[in-house]
């Protein structure tokens, strides 16, 4: 294969800022191995890129299942014999004040955003050092400051930050760049898809634009990249200004759920609210009594539905029951597959599920 013709891993592909990524890597001549949930987007991509005259391969799955990195690298070799860069791109939000956010939802996030891109780094160290590759990690400015109610998001853009500035110190000397990538306010599925209204008085990057400004962070092996310039200069701005800033945060950038009601809204409105809980209450109807017998408590497993999750019987019946017995773990297990039957969760695996809706 020539050397101009190399090959770039982008995860979470099927949308947003990993999808134009992949188009617009593509029509560079990069070789793209598309990584995401959602097998029919990316075929969807895929179809768009052959149709262009560009390669790429894709591989459906979870980058935070264990054995998600290797398939990932060996997707890669098996496609097109070498890995030269990898943009970790995958992830999302979860709306919550931190306190209040489960054990969970907080390990949701930390999987997400930072275990799983390390996990995959690791994987594909060896390939990377060969050839003098590059690392790429999405931040964001909510790493610089913190908003309210983005929950464990904020942690775990804070933590890939400074692991990437710790990996580009350390692989430096082996030949493979890191790039850390601050991409702004961006016009994406990500608001929409935790439940909240993006802030229309700021003015949102296109997902192309951001990816022309990775593209050519790449290219160059820089360090960092501030696709949105002004933004980023914001942030920096407000961190500096430190607890001085907490009145001026709170106030203009506390997201609002999608859902919310106006304030003038009418009584007879308000009392339709207690419906918003009859789904998840319906999914569970067939165990409850099964749960009650358990204290098994459907609060427990509200907290645990955290969208894009992966949830593990044993794990989630020890964070239940400390050590489960035989009738506590088959009471789990029952109660996850009614949440399945009711759309809550899709199986992956004889005792693994994803979450594909939050609890209503």
């Amino acid at each position: 294969m020539p050397e101009n013709e190399r090959v770039m891993i982008v995860t979470g592909a099927s949308s947003g800022i990993g999808h134009a990524l992949a188009l617009e890597g593509a029509r560079d001549g990069y070789r793209i191995v598309a990584i995401a949930r959602r097998a029919e987007r990316l075929e969807e991509l895929a179809r768009s890129i052959r149709g262009a005259g560009g390669m790429c391969a894709t591989l459906a799955g979870d980058v935070v299942t264990r054995d998600m990195p290797a398939r990932i690298v060996d997707a890669a070799l098996q496609a097109f014999g070498r890995i030269d860069v990898i943009v970790n791109n995958a992830g999302t939000g979860a709306y919550g004040e931190l306190l209040e956010q489960s054990d969970a939802a907080i390990e949701a996030q930390w999987q997400l955003h930072v275990a799983a891109p390390l996990r995959i780094a690791r994987a594909a160290l060896a390939q990377l050092e060969l050839r003098r590759g590059q690392l790429v990690f999405l931040g964001s400015g909510i790493a610089r400051v913190p908003l309210p109610r983005y929950g464990a998001y904020a942690l775990g853009k804070a933590a890939i930050r400074a692991a990437a500035t710790q990996l580009r110190r350390e692989l430096r000397s082996r030949g493979i760049a890191v790039t850390y990538v601050d991409p702004g306010l961006v016009a994406t599925e990500f608001h929409r898809t935790i439940g909240i209204v993006r802030p229309n008085e700021m003015a949102a990057a296109t997902p192309e634009r951001v990816a022309r400004a990775i593209l050519r962070g790449i290219g160059r092996r820089r360090p960092v990249v501030s696709a949105v310039g002004w933004q980023t200069a914001a942030t920096v701005v407000g961190e500096s200004f430190g607890s001085l800033a907490d009145r001026a945060i709170v106030a203009a950038f506390t997201p609002r759920r999608a859902h919310a009601k106006p304030i003038d809204q009418p009584e007879e409105a308000k009392t339709e609210e207690p419906a918003r809980l009859a789904p998840f209450e319906r999914a569970l109807e067939p165990v409850a009594r099964r749960m009650e017998r358990v204290k098994l408590s459907p609060t427990f497993l509200r907290e645990a539905l955290v969208l894009g999750a992966t949830l593990e019987l044993n794990d989630l019946a020890m964070r239940w029951a400390g050590m489960p017995n035989k009738n506590e773990r088959a009471a789990m297990r029952e109660a996850l597959d009614a949440l399945a039957s009711g759309g809550y969760l899709q199986a992956l695996a004889e005792e693994t599920w994803r979450v594909v809706r939050a609890a209503d």
